[in-house]
């Protein structure tokens, strides 16, 4: 059940998604059990910005038949207030820390990889490219050239292990995961959630959510997310951490026999918060 992270030795191939579980405050519904029996082999902070953010209005959740669509719009206390409020609690996990960061621009990366290389409590760092670039309002993960421009800026400013998250929302997401090898990544993460639209139930012209559009995940999505896994794993030979609608056992297994080094559970984590457990167990 060992795995080979990027020379980060975990203890099985089970993580978590980005912003799908909120360790802070399970530990204070589960105790010391929670550290005792827990369910991921590293953990992946919420994403992290240069400056605070209060996230998107309310209604921020809407559940649709085989997933959930979320319109969180990334809170977060910005890389201060990460450093010192939740930083030391994130170090007493037992597992390796990753840290899941976004910038709209490469000198906001540079300045958030800047802040994290000398915190010894980070194993590596997750580059979320969802973002859209200020210039051109289009997602930075989304093209290659922009992606491996963006990388070439900031790959110098940490030693860490780098894992890019890619965004679904492109034409060849195998394109995108070449330039970010190429460009230095050691890893690459996906699939992040798809564009959504939740309709009000008394207009459909009106939105549902309080930012308007959001992003599906759970089970909706796996058969997109298995299919651009196996596309990246015929493009890249670094480890690929895979996601999307992970349920089971069976699930995590189809992932990794497509080429997944490890797989990430999210939205399942909503319902049972030891979900990973479970699939851990299982395999």
């Amino acid at each position: 059940m060992g795995v080979d992270l990027c020379g980060i030795a975990l203890d099985h191939p089970v993580v978590n998604g980005s912003g799908t579980f909120d360790v802070i405050a399970a530990r204070r519904a589960f105790g010391a059990s929670l550290d005792d029996n827990f369910p991921f082999s590293a953990f992946v902070s919420k994403t992290i910005t240069l400056q605070p953010r209060l996230g998107n209005p309310p209604p921020r959740l809407f559940e649709t038949p085989s997933g959930l669509i979320n319109s969180i719009g990334l809170p977060n206390r910005g890389l201060d207030g990460y450093l010192e409020h939740d930083l030391p609690e994130l170090a007493r996990l037992s597992v390796p820390l990753i840290t899941n960061v976004m910038g709209s621009t490469a000198d906001e990366v540079g300045q958030l990889f800047e802040a994290l290389e000398s915190r010894d409590e980070i194993a590596a760092i997750e580059l979320n490219v969802s973002c859209p670039n200020v210039k051109t309002g289009l997602d930075i993960g989304s093209d290659p050239a922009e992606l491996s421009k963006l990388l070439a800026a900031v790959r110098p400013k940490t030693s860490k292990p780098l894992i890019v998250k890619l965004t679904p929302n492109t034409a060849n997401v195998g394109l995108v995961a070449s330039a970010a090898e190429e460009s230095g990544a050691d890893a690459v993460s996906l699939i992040n959630t798809l564009r959504a639209y939740a309709p009000s139930p008394n207009q459909a012209s009106s939105a549902w959510l309080g930012g308007g559009t959001g992003g599906q995940s759970g089970p909706a999505i796996r058969a997109v997310a298995l299919a651009q896994t196996a596309s990246v794993a015929k493009a890249v030979v670094i480890p690929i951490i895979a996601m999307g609608g992970i349920e089971r056992a069976e699930h995590a297994r189809q992932f990794i026999e497509l080429g997944a080094r490890l797989v990430a559970v999210g939205t399942s984590s909503f319902r049972d918060p030891l979900a990973a457990s479970r699939i851990r167990d299982s395999l």
